[in-house]
C-alpha cells in the first residue's frame, strides 16, 4: 500500500511545485532506501529491529516508486512534440524489462563468482550497494534538466492547482476511471508471463528453473525494442485501437499458451512467453501516453500517479496471489486464463471510457509563455 501513498503525496507536488523537483526527491528517496538495505545489520546483530527496519525501508522505496512513474513519463513526453507522445512516453516503460535483465544479470554474475555460503552471508548486499552508481548517474542527469515547458507555462499563467488530488476526484472522475482500468490488464498479463509462468512451468510441467528464467529473459530483451515500437506506432494509428487489439489478443493467446507449453518443449516455452510479452508491449508501450492524455495538463501528474498506483494494487500486486490460489484450488490453468480474461475486459472498459489525445491542450499552455514574459 506504499505506492498509493507516494502517488498521492508526490503526484500532488508534481502539479504544484514541478515535475523536475519531485523526480529528484523520489530518486533520492528510492536510492537512499535501497542503499541502506544493503547496509542493514542482520537479525543476529540487532534482533527484531532488523526486519522492522527492512519493512520501513521497503515502504520508503514503494512511496518513492509511487511518485516516480508519473513524473518520468511527463518529463520524457512534455519536452517533445505532443503528436509523438506515444514514442517519447514509452521511454519510461522500458524500465521493467531493462530492470529485469539487469537484476538477473547481476545475480547470475554473483552466483558465478561466489559460493552459496558467501552469497547468503554478504554477497546479496552487493546488488543493493551497486544501486548507488545508478542513482548517482540518474541524479546527475535530473539535476541538469529544466522543468518541462508545459509546467513552466502553467506556472507562469498562474493556473497551478492548489488542491490537485481533490480536484481530480471532483472534476476528472471519468478520466481517472479510464486510466485505472486501462492499466489492470497489462499488469496482470505481465504478472502471468514473468511470475506465474515460473512456478507453473517448474512445478506442473517439469521445466528447470534456469530454462524458464532463460525464456523470460529472452522475451524481456525483445521488449526493449517492442515497447518503443508500440509507442511509436500508437502515434501513427489510433492509440486506443492499438491498445484494444493487444488486450483482446492477450486473452486469445493465454488460451493458446498453456496447451502449447504443456508439450514440454523449451522452444515453445520461449515462443509462448515472447508472444505474451510482445502483446503486453503493445499495451504497455502506448499506456503512458494514453494515461497522461486522459487528464488536463494542470492535473496531469496527480491524475497519472493516482491511476498508476491504484491500478498497481488492483492489478499487478494481487495477480500473482490470485494465480497461485486458482491454480492450487482448481488444479487447472483454465481459471487462471479466465482471471486474465476478466482483467483484460476491465482494460477494454477503460479504453472505451477514455478519450483520444487533444494535442491543442499542450500547445495552448505553451503559447502562454511569450505573452506572460513582458508583464513580469
Amino acid at each position: 500500500m506504499s505506492r498509493p501513498v507516494g502517488g498521492i503525496v508526490f503526484g500532488r507536488l508534481g502539479d504544484v511545485i514541478g515535475r523536475k523537483q519531485v523526480l529528484v526527491a523520489t530518486l533520492v528517496l528510492i536510492g537512499v532506501a535501497t542503499f541502506l538495505i544493503g547496509l542493514l545489520p542482520a537479525y543476529d546483530t540487532i534482533g527484531v529491529a532488523a526486519p522492522i527496519i527492512l519493512v520501513l525501508l521497503r515502504f520508503a522505496q514503494g512511496v518513492g516508486v509511487g511518485g516516480e512513474w508519473g513524473g518520468a513519463v511527463l518529463l520524457s513526453s512534455e519536452f517533445g512534440d505532443p503528436r509523438r507522445r506515444g514514442f517519447w512516453a514509452s521511454a519510461a516503460q522500458v524500465g521493467p524489462p531493462a530492470g529485469n535483465l539487469l537484476s538477473n544479470g547481476v545475480l547470475a554474475l554473483l552466483t558465478l563468482v561466489l559460493t552459496g555460503e558467501q552469497f547468503l552471508d554478504w554477497g546479496w548486499r552487493v546488488a543493493f550497494l551497486l544501486s548507488a552508481v545508478l542513482i548517482g548517474f540518474g541524479l546527475w542527469i535530473r539535476l541538469k534538466l529544466e522543468d518541462t515547458p508545459v509546467f513552466k507555462a502553467i506556472a507562469e499563467s498562474g493556473e497551478r492547482p492548489s488542491a490537485p488530488v481533490r480536484e481530480v476526484f471532483a472534476t476528472e472522475r471519468r478520466a481517472l476511471a479510464a486510466a485505472v482500468l486501462s492499466r489492470i490488464g497489462p499488469d496482470v498479463v505481465y504478472a502471468l508471463f514473468t511470475v506465474f509462468v515460473l512456478t507453473y512451468s517448474t512445478t506442473r510441467l517439469g521445466f528447470s528453473r534456469s530454462e524458464v528464467l532463460g525464456a523470460i529473459l529472452i522475451a524481456s530483451a525483445l521488449q526493449l525494442f517492442t515497447i518503443p515500437l508500440a509507442g511509436a506506432l500508437s502515434d501513427r494509428v489510433n492509440r486506443r485501437l492499438l491498445y484494444t487489439v493487444a488486450a483482446a489478443g492477450s486473452v486469445v493467446w493465454v488460451f493458446v499458451f498453456f496447451p502449447m507449453i504443456g508439450s514440454g518443449s523449451f522452444g515453445l516455452l520461449v515462443l509462448g512467453v515472447a508472444v505474451g510479452l510482445a502483446l503486453h508491449s503493445f499495451m504497455y508501450g502506448p499506456q503512458a501516453a494514453f494515461v497522461t492524455e486522459q487528464f488536463s495538463p494542470r492535473l496531469r501528474y496527480t491524475g497519472s500517479s493516482l491511476a498508476y498506483t491504484i491500478a498497481g494494487v488492483a492489478g499487478g500486486a494481487v495477480a500473482p496471489l490470485a494465480f497461485a490460489a486458482l491454480d492450487s484450488g482448481f488444479g487447472s490453468w483454465v481459471p487462471v486464463a479466465g482471471y486474465l480474461g476478466v482483467a483484460c475486459l476491465l482494460t477494454l472498459t477503460g479504453l472505451w471510457l477514455g478519450r483520444d489525445p487533444d494535442h491543442t491542450e499542450d500547445e495552448a499552455y505553451v503559447e502562454v509563455r511569450p505573452a506572460a514574459a513582458p508583464a513580469r
